[in-house]
């Protein structure tokens, strides 16, 4: 994970309608920048569907929500409109930017090794510097964790 207290590194990426999103354009408001691992799995689908259940409570604290996974704009497209999500899914099918915010590590699963995103969060401030950082969050909590990250922080 990258360090606290530091400036989030900027990057541009598609969300889901191809458009470029740039971390710097969000300056001026809180950022919640969350990686997660695959569009329509259960554990994603669940931490997806909880921050949009709280995501009105996150917009009154002027927070904005960024999703951030290797699928497809196509794919980040069709779980947004099927789960409702209201806010963006930006696509690293290169994995560029999970490496820059160092979440794009080994993973075993059932005895198997393999390079893929590890479910973290980081609460970015307006100034554009990392105030929380979130590792291997639980997808059922993580929306509800960073409510309480951004009021413990004065959002």
């Amino acid at each position: 994970m990258l360090n606290e207290m530091t400036a989030a590194p900027d990057f541009a990426l598609s969300d889901a309608e191809g458009r470029s999103v740039r971390l710097s354009d969000l300056r001026g408001q809180w950022v919640v920048l969350y990686f997660y691992p695959r569009d329509n799995t259960p554990g994603c689908t669940r931490q997806a569907c909880a921050f949009a259940a709280a995501y009105d409570g996150l917009r009154q604290k002027g927070a904005v929500v960024v999703g951030v996974s290797k699928d497809s704009a196509a794919s980040h497209k069709k779980f947004a409109e099927k789960h409702g999500l209201p806010f963006v899914l930006l696509s690293d099918p290169d994995h560029a930017v999970l490496e820059l915010y160092d979440v794009w590590k080994e993973k075993k699963q059932y005895g198997k090794v393999s390079m893929g995103t590890v479910r973290s969060t980081y609460i970015i401030d307006p100034e554009g510097v990392i105030r929380r950082a979130m590792p291997k969050v639980k997808p059922d909590t993580n929306a509800a964790d960073v409510l309480a990250a951004l009021e413990e922080l004065g959002a």
